[in-house]
């Protein structure tokens, strides 16, 4: 079954690493997590699940292939991810003011509609150049080019990336969920975390238009 996979093993440990390294996808899921709670941070890692395997079908079916013969392309997700991310970290830093100004005031959470997150997320991933780049350069090369199923070892090298993400993400919202304790005696610190993050979802995006990302 797992003849048609080239490397495992280095596959397995490069997957580790570059789930581990921080982004928009597991920033965004670990801050709802902390605003909103454990279910709806679970709604956020779906949209994060969806678009990864979206981009794995793509990058499967012969789209990174198209990329990689045409460099330029690959501005379009860039740019239009890097104008979402100055957008959400605006969003962020809005919030960062209104709690910051009621900081004196009983809690309150603005309304949020359940799928909010898990679509947000959703965008977040398909417009993740880490994301893009990851399944363009380095999940295609571990599927052999003589490999006699090769839509199964795709199917097994997702099931992988999936099931690591998993574990990094629900570690990310069970520590958000419990800050989130901590930060409701402490409106100030809420307020500043949001403005924090905020400014790193701009910072995100402002670098996206300057560099590619590492």
């Amino acid at each position: 079954m797992f003849d048609d996979i080239i490397h495992l093993g280095t596959f397995i440990v490069g997957t580790i690493f570059i789930v581990l390294v921080p982004g928009p996808n597991s920033l965004y899921v670990f801050t709802v997590a902390s605003r909103r709670g454990i279910a709806a941070g679970y709604r956020g890692a779906g949209g994060i699940f969806t678009g990864d395997a979206i981009l794995m079908l793509l990058a499967a079916s012969g789209a990174a292939s198209v990329l990689k013969a045409t460099p330029a392309l690959f501005t379009v997700p860039r740019y239009a991810g890097a104008l979402y991310l100055v957008w959400l970290g605006i969003d962020l830093l809005r919030a960062a003011w209104a709690q910051w100004r009621s900081r004196t005031a009983p809690a309150t959470t603005p309304p949020l509609t359940p799928l909010t997150p898990f679509r947000t997320a959703l965008l977040i991933s398909l417009l993740n150049p880490k994301a893009i780049l990851f399944f363009v350069s380095f999940f295609i090369q571990f599927v052999s080019p003589q490999a006699a199923r090769p839509a199964l070892a795709f199917l097994i090298l997702g099931a992988i990336v999936q099931f690591f993400s998993m574990l990094y993400l629900t570690a990310l919202i069970m520590s958000g969920a419990k800050l989130a304790l901590w930060f409701n005696h402490r409106r100030w610190l809420t307020a500043a975390a949001t403005g924090m993050v905020g400014s790193l979802f701009i910072a995100f995006g402002l670098r996206l238009t300057t560099a590619l990302p590492g």
